[in-house]
């Protein structure tokens, strides 16, 4: 099972994602990625919003973890998104280092509705509202896209 770090930045009652489009459906990721060896997951958040979006950051705590169990030769993943505060810099998408379509800023209101990787939109309103019961999430019901 490989780990995935990734952040939460809200600001405005808006969640930062990174807008990719897989077959017909639009998939808004939280920004993060896969740890290079010896590489502790807070590194991996600050390293990646660095190389992907130009931004410096700070990692606070973390909010919530679950699962996603591979489908049709997917491997499976365990996601840790942190709440992570941005710094310095704005987020411009790099190219070189990502394959996302566009930064797209999500309304809070919006998260449940809209394909988010990993599908935690739910979850992440109910931290934001104070009422979210503990950071294991067990399996994230995870549909991937055609």
């Amino acid at each position: 099972m490989r780990v995935r770090p990734c952040a939460l930045i809200i600001e405005r009652n808006s969640v930062l994602t990174m807008k990719y489009r897989y077959g017909d459906t639009d998939v808004y990721a939280l920004p993060g990625g896969n740890p290079d060896p010896g590489e502790g997951l807070s590194e991996v958040i600050m390293r990646e919003l660095r190389e992907e979006l130009g931004i410096e950051t700070e990692v606070d705590q973390l909010v919530l973890c679950g699962e996603v169990i591979g489908e049709d030769g997917r491997k499976d993943a365990l996601h840790a998104v942190f709440l992570v505060h941005l710094i310095a810099g704005m987020p411009i998408l790099n190219p070189e280092h990502t394959s996302a379509l566009e930064i797209k800023w999500l309304s809070l209101a919006d998260l449940e509705s809209l394909h988010l990787y990993p599908n935690v939109g739910q979850e992440i309103r109910a931290f934001i509202d104070g009422r979210l019961p503990g950071t294991y999430l067990g399996k994230i019901d995870q549909p991937y896209a055609d």
